[in-house]
């Protein structure tokens, strides 16, 4: 068996320019699928799918009382006008193409309170020339209605919001086709009914320098068909994209909203974020898988349907061998843990949809993979409950608390209540394409390590409070336990030892 261990890259860094690929998405639809059926409770996005790609909500149409109008005949006039009035000023961008002058570090820097709201038609354009749209370290600033492309930011960085401020509301606006990032984020930043579209690595980069990202609310946005740019296939397994990817961010509601169509995962939570709501959202058809919480805490995960994930990356796999069950929601070294203030001291995955998708839920742990250990590719990273980084080594590590507290675990993870549905004849496979697994590898480095063996593979199926429960099969699911390449039946998967899915139902047969 090939394990393929993914490494994850520091979310920002100062690398060289990336101009944009000439390359789209695969399939960048503008209305959802249907559904083939409903989940056993809810189990359905709790309001209308967000299909504002489509059909943006128009900007006010006359320049509100007060507000200083922006002339798109005068290049530069918004970050020229920006720089001559005090701050909580209303700009109105009139209609038309509005652009920055051609140098390429040339950006709107906002002052704190600034307003900034497109008329209908409005655009703001970088002519794959200027790096940054908006920047600066200004607080509470607002974009509604505005329309921002062409803009070319390196690698891992953002157009929007480039500096991470916090306090920022961005709603109803459209930002699509850049490169890098097509919005930062900050603090108690607010991202509403906008569209993250095409752009060249992620939608969104919800990572801040100095990890004090709290309050992010993501909700009634489309994120479709970013990663244009394919950073996965030109540095592989960098772990660098996403729809959206979140980073050691305290407190976010993730709500209604429709990811679909990226290359790579939809959402993707890495390294230390807690206290995460992820409700009522459709997410489909992305290449990878649906959902990623990795190394990360506490989180409630309800009420999304998920359908038609992980086709292309879980086929790659599967065709190369590799047995391992990449799965459309994947929890990595991540669980419940009461020490960590949140809304939750678990990670509950109930009420959801998940239909014709490559596999359904992993919850995995890498033995190698703990605070100071060479496999930790968070580098310089530790868990929320050791301080002292230096502390996770020979000899205090084979003791307690630290033994336990320089890991992260997956652990009280609770699945219960929704519905998985599978048909091969849909997907189209002809290898194992509908497991759902609990394991680990056995830990074989570095000599000092403690959790060398099969100690971690034991903990994580047996004593680590992982739970399926009063689930709904159809289809013909299999079931991965204690090691890849161990399959079990639903009879097997329910006895002794591992009496998982109690209360549940299935029928293998169904397959809708």
């Amino acid at each position: 068996m090939v394990l393929r261990r993914r490494r994850w890259a520091l979310p920002v860094a100062a690398l060289a320019l990336v101009l944009p690929a000439a390359t789209g998405c695969t399939s960048t639809s503008d209305a959802p699928a249907k559904s083939a059926g409903t989940p056993a409770t809810s189990g359905a996005p709790t309001g209308p799918v967000a299909r504002v790609c489509a059909e943006p909500a128009p900007g006010p149409a006359k320049a509100p009382a007060g507000a200083v109008t922006v002339d798109p005949a005068v290049v530069g006039d918004l970050d020229a006008k920006t720089d001559s009035n005090p701050p909580n000023t209303t700009f109105w961008l009139r209609p038309g193409t509005h652009r920055l002058t051609s140098n390429p570090y040339a950006q709107v820097m906002p002052k704190a309170g600034n307003r900034y709201l497109g008329a209908p038609g409005a655009v703001l354009d970088g002519r794959k020339t200027n790096q940054y749209a908006f920047g600066g370290t200004a607080r509470d600033v607002t974009i509604r209605h505005l329309t921002v492309q062409g803009f070319v930011a390196p690698q891992d960085e953002g157009v929007v919001n480039h500096d991470m401020a916090d306090g920022w509301v961005i709603e109803h606006a459209t930002i699509q086709d850049n490169s890098g990032a097509g919005l930062m984020a900050g603090a108690r930043q607010q991202l509403r009914a906008s569209c993250l579209r095409r752009n060249g690595q992620y939608g969104m980069n919800a990572y801040k320098t100095g990890d004090s990202i709290r309050g992010l609310v993501v909700e009634g946005n489309e994120i479709v068909g970013n990663n244009t740019d394919d950073w996965e296939r030109r540095q592989p397994g960098c772990g660098c994209t996403a729809g959206i990817k979140f980073w050691a961010v305290d407190g976010a509601d993730v709500r209604g909203n429709w990811v679909h169509d990226n290359r790579g995962t939809g959402l993707w939570a890495d390294t230390n974020n807690n206290d995460f709501l992820v409700e009522g959202n459709l997410i489909e058809a992305n290449d990878g898988a649906a959902l990623i919480y990795e190394i990360s805490y506490n989180a409630v995960v309800r009420n999304n349907t998920i359908r038609r994930n992980n086709l292309v990356e879980g086929r790659e796999e599967a065709a190369g061998g590799d047995d391992f069950p990449y799965a459309t929601v994947y929890v990595s070294e991540a669980g419940g843990e009461p020490r960590v203030r949140a809304r939750t001291d678990k990670i509950e995955i109930y009420r959801n949809l998940l239909e014709n998708n490559w596999n359904g839920i992993t919850l995995w742990e890498s033995a190698d993979r703990f605070c100071n250990s060479p496999a930790n590719t968070s580098t310089d990273y530790c868990t929320l409950l050791v301080k002292d980084t230096a502390r996770c080594a020979p000899p205090t590590i084979a003791g307690a608390p630290l033994r336990s507290d320089c890991r992260w675990k997956t652990q009280r993870v609770d699945i219960h209540d929704n519905r998985f549905v599978l048909d091969p004849s849909v997907l189209k496979c002809t290898v194992e394409c509908g497991r759902m697994a609990v394991l680990a590898d056995e830990g074989t480095s570095p000599d000092w390590s403690p959790y060398r063996g099969k100690g971690v593979a034991e903990a994580i199926t047996h004593r680590q409070h992982n739970r399926w429960h009063d689930n709904l099969y159809r289809g013909p699911w299999s079931f991965v336990a204690e090691a890849p390449g161990r399959k079990l039946d639903s009879k097997q998967w329910q006895g002794a030892p591992y009496r998982q899915d109690a209360g549940s139902s299935f029928a293998p047969r169904a397959g809708g």
